[in-house]
């Protein structure tokens, strides 16, 4: 075991908020969902709009990232063989980005999925690499899946990722619990609050300012 790893800023280098999946269905209220969710997820989800409003104050890009399945079924390879059933269809207004909840404006960043990962089959690399990107400031759900999976191909990629505890939300409280130690594994001090994400968010700006004052002069 690493007993002592490098400590890290919460952000290091420049930084982007990659908002996951939030979408029209997660605030309809259904009976039976095609995805288990766990308790509070719409209203996580909801608060992610603090850490969106915190980041464009601050000039930090925010992408979003949307699941998103042809009508006729042929994109889902094996992601229905487990407990999910058809969902995220494009024929679907349910699919839609939750614009009005999250604020969403028409020349934001948008990322279309077909997996899990953000990056598995999207152009988020390009994305990424032409914003010089160097953290990655994660919300939105699954927890355990495609948050998850987002932040291990970011970690792989080299990134510094962080996800906000309050802002995220799993398939069951355990998944979710799970994952975030996992993720911490991978990276320590990976999980934050948002109240700790909006005063780096603060912070990073003034630190900016004053490396961009020194190379002035």
């Amino acid at each position: 075991m690493n007993t002592s790893p490098k400590q890290r800023d919460l952000i290091e280098g420049r930084a982007a908020l990659i908002v996951i999946d939030i979408q029209q269905s997660t605030f309809v209220e259904k009976d039976v969902r095609s995805i288990d969710h766990m308790p509070e997820y719409d209203t996580r989800m909801a608060r992610s709009r603090v850490a969106i409003d915190k980041a464009r104050e601050n000039g930090i890009p925010v992408i979003f990232i949307q699941e998103i399945h042809r009508a006729n079924l042929i994109d889902f390879g094996r992601e229905l063989d487990g407990d999910e059933d058809i969902h995220c269809l494009d024929s679907n207004p349910e699919t839609e980005i939750a614009k009005e909840v999250l604020g969403f404006r028409p020349d934001d960043y948008l990322i279309q999925k077909r997996r899990y990962s953000a990056f598995f089959g999207t152009d988020l690399e390009i994305l990424l690499r032409g914003l010089k990107v160097d953290t990655l400031i994660l919300v939105g759900g699954l927890t355990d899946v495609c948050v998850h999976y987002t932040f291990v191909d970011g970690h792989q990629s080299d990134y510094f990722c962080r996800v906000i505890e309050d802002c995220v939300a799993g398939s069951a409280i355990e998944a979710h619990e799970a994952s975030l130690k996992a993720v911490e594994y991978l990276q320590s001090g990976a999980v934050r609050s948002l109240d700790e994400v909006i005063v780096a968010m603060d912070n990073c700006v003034t630190v900016q300012a004053h490396a961009r004052e020194a190379v002035a002069v």
